[in-house]
């Protein structure tokens, strides 16, 4: 119903920038919010940024990172200054859907971002 296509990770030095960007396709009407998630080896993944009635960060990356959405172009950016090598991930796009009280998540591919120190 809903296809997202995630690109701009990479190899960066740390104090350096990205920024990553998410297309949506498809049912875009059934979209409540979007945001980013990332994965390091041998960790859970998790959350980074959401943007939808309201803009919420992970502590660890607040004033660093910003997420931030074009509707006309159904797609959502995520700007990260500041990099750490703790930064290093596999980040996800996500875009949630509200339905009857339950949350559903459609995933994008994922891209890596690697922060050499």
């Amino acid at each position: 119903q809903v296809q997202l296509v995630e690109s701009g990770g990479g190899l960066v030095q740390a104090g350096g920038s990205l920024r990553l960007s998410c297309a949506a396709s498809g049912i875009i009407s059934i979209i409540n919010a979007m945001g980013w998630y990332r994965q390091a080896p041998g960790k859970q993944r998790e959350f980074v940024a959401t943007s939808g009635g309201s803009t919420n960060y992970a502590d660890s990356v607040k004033g660093r990172f910003t997420i931030s959405r074009d509707n006309a172009k159904n797609t959502v950016y995520l700007q990260m200054n500041s990099l750490k090598p703790e930064d290093t991930a596999v980040y996800y796009c996500a875009a949630t859907r509200q339905l009857f009280g339950n949350s559903y998540y459609y995933w994008g591919q994922g891209t890596q971002v690697t922060v050499s120190s």
